[in-house]
């Protein structure tokens, strides 16, 4: 039997016994015949029914006259049992109705044995002896539980919890991509190594590393190398291990683990997610004086207030630094804040090499190409490519992993898995084909787009289909007429639906959603429309709802509708020119479709033959039956 399992079952048995116990001591004697009643025993005795009667205590016990009772075996065995409320009154009571002066009298054999009055302790002690037991119980009961780290009664202990052992150590060596990131937490650890160098030149120790990145950048796992390379105590939390149903029970949980930090010093605290507990105060609707705040007051406190905790640096992680509270950013609290952002090109080249130890890759990988085709890919993103991969090579029962694999991986974190056992229509299929197409020609035909990756109609995750543009290199910025070419590819396929088929489908939902939200960033945050001019309106995606109803909106509702203008002027004019490259290259927009329906999916180098007029090989062989390159449809 498990251990956890083990400690309920014998609280249970326990207190089953216990209260078998008090039932025994407690309860009353079953119903017995020969019991009688004090009247009822003086009625017989008037009527001359008694042989024998012997007292013991308060007890009475008596043979009738004609009694199959051997009296040698008497008082053991008797006739009658009586509780007398006291020798002096049955002896009075037995003298007025026998007539007697003296028990001799009486007319049947009487004797009495008196019992010493039992002590006080004695009295106590049947209730004494179940209550001791139930105390018994609890006081394990309570012991176990401090004891096995589960602490249900103690919710204002610290669920801190200190790395211990080699077990998953991470070290900076698993760690790739993040080389100036991995350079500032180095020096944290020398810091609590060697503070006397750093300490006879004046430096201060900081007191606070924050993180900040978006998901899946690392963080968590730099946190996790520096516990591996510090050799001190590393205790680890979640910021909504603070927060509790219970009020204070946050800020009691922050004081109990900074004492257990001083105990450990020099240390490492790290609090993952701290926006969970570090939001900035007043932004709700509740008014102020919430458990999240009493929870935050202490942390600042604890971190930089009256009382200064030498050794210990609190390291904590967020993707939301713009909601946490001033006064948790400011120098002597978190004294230095890393960003790790997205990596580039030959930071996804070093993250691939970690992430590929331990997997048989094909000598045809690589890991070069694959970083180039991966912009925007971040840590998690990445792990999660090979991973898939790794997956696909074991369903295709192979002993690597080849470019394929890989390949695939990558649509598949993109755009999900492919659904090819879903039943579509030839009309939809139809639809889908030029709406694509639509897509990818109005890339191909402006030099600020992307390039045509991957064409495809067969569906996967929400999509009936998708085009797959990549650039080539990383961007840091993305100038106006790549962002008015976004929006004429992305508008390509509800143009390429309304010029061929004469009609719009629901298929350009999330077209349509992008594009209006790449236009409206346009006006409202990038100071791109020649009408708003360069302002800045703000994020309309407030997350707070007492803030924002605090704040007033900074801008009329002229300039709010002068911006819907401008989105809607964006948006006209994006799929106008889309329209008008579709127009250019009607030929391509019928033939691109027609491949599609045959092969349902083409890469970047057939789209490249198709757009500069060749023909692709025969799908299948003679043998298979099917013909090669379909016919052009009719313009």
């Amino acid at each position: 039997m498990k251990k956890s399992a083990r400690g309920p079952l014998i609280y249970i048995i326990g207190i089953a016994l216990v209260l078998l116990l008090i039932q025994l001591l407690t309860q009353t004697p079953q119903a017995d015949t020969r019991k009688q009643k004090y009247d009822q025993f003086l009625e017989l005795v008037k009527n001359e029914q008694i042989e024998q009667v012997e007292v013991i205590g308060n007890d009475l016990f008596a043979l009738k006259k004609d009694t199959q009772i051997n009296p040698d075996r008497f008082p053991a065995e008797y006739d009658y049992y009586v509780y007398i409320p006291s020798v002096d009154m049955l002896t009075e009571d037995l003298k007025a109705i026998t007539g007697a002066s003296d028990s001799a009298e009486y007319g049947f054999g009487y004797t009495y044995t008196k019992v010493p009055e039992p002590s006080f302790l004695e009295t106590l002690l049947p209730y004494l002896i179940p209550l001791a037991l139930v105390m018994l119980v609890f006081y394990f009961f309570m012991r176990q539980q401090q004891g096995n780290g589960n602490k249900a009664l103690s919710f204002g202990k610290s669920r801190a919890r200190m790395q211990v052992g080699d077990k998953n150590r991470k070290t900076f060596a698993d760690v790739a991509g993040a080389d100036e990131e991995k350079a500032e937490l180095a020096e944290i650890v020398e810091f609590l190594k060697n503070p006397k160098r750093f300490t006879e030149l004046g430096a201060r120790i900081p007191k606070g590393v924050l993180l900040v990145g978006p998901p899946g950048g690392g963080k968590t796992l730099l946190a996790k190398a520096v516990a591996g390379e510090a050799g001190v105590p590393f205790f680890s939390i979640s910021g909504s291990d603070f927060v509790e149903m219970f009020v204070g029970v946050g800020a009691a949980r922050v004081r109990d683990m900074f004492e257990n930090a001083k105990k450990n010093s020099p240390c490492i605290l790290f609090i993952d997610e701290i926006d969970a507990v570090g939001r900035q105060r007043g932004s709700g609707l509740g008014g102020g004086h919430d458990e999240r705040e009493q929870t935050l007051n202490q942390l600042l406190v604890e971190m930089d207030g009256f009382q200064t905790n030498e050794g210990i640096i609190v390291l904590a992680a967020t993707n939301r630094k713009d909601i946490l509270d001033p006064a948790l950013l400011r120098p002597g609290r978190f004294d230095r804040q890393i960003f790790i952002n997205y990596p580039d090109v030959k930071g996804r080249e070093e993250i691939l090499r970690v992430h590929a130890r331990g997997k048989p890759l094909d000598e045809s990988v690589d890991l070069k190409v694959l970083a180039r085709r991966t912009p925007g890919f971040i840590g998690a993103d990445l792990e999660n490519v090979l991973n898939e991969a790794a997956i696909l090579a074991a369903r295709r029962k192979k002993q690597k992993i080849g470019m394929p694999e890989i390949e695939e991986a990558i649509t598949r974190v993109l755009a999900g898995p492919e659904k090819r056992s879903r039943v579509i229509t030839e009309k939809d299929k139809r639809c889908t084909a030029y709406h694509e197409a639509g897509h990818a020609i109005c890339a191909k035909a402006q030099p600020e787009s992307d390039p045509v990756h991957e064409v495809s109609i067969i569906p996967r995750g929400a999509a009936s289909g998708y085009t797959l543009t990549l650039p080539e290199d990383d961007k840091q910025f993305v100038f106006k007429s790549k962002l008015l070419a976004d929006l004429a590819m992305i508008l390509g396929g509800r143009a390429a639906e309304l010029l061929v088929l004469g009609d719009v489908s629901t298929g350009a939902t999330s077209d349509l959603q992008r594009a209006t939200e790449i236009a409206r960033n346009m006006v409202v945050r990038y100071g791109m429309s020649d009408e708003i001019g360069p302002l800045f309106l703000g994020n309309n995606q407030e997350l707070f709802i007492g803030k924002e109803i605090g704040h007033m909106r900074t801008y009329s509702e002229e300039l709010a509708y002068k911006v819907d203008q401008e989105v809607k002027k964006l948006l006209d004019t994006a799929f106008e020119k889309a329209t008008n490259i579709l127009k250019e290259h009607i030929g391509l927009l019928h033939k691109v479709p027609s491949v599609l329906m045959a092969r349902e999916k083409i890469d970047g180098e057939e789209f490249e033959k198709l757009w500069n007029g060749e023909d692709l090989p025969p799908l299948y062989d003679d043998d298979g039956g099917a013909a090669g390159m379909p016919a052009q449809a009719p313009a």
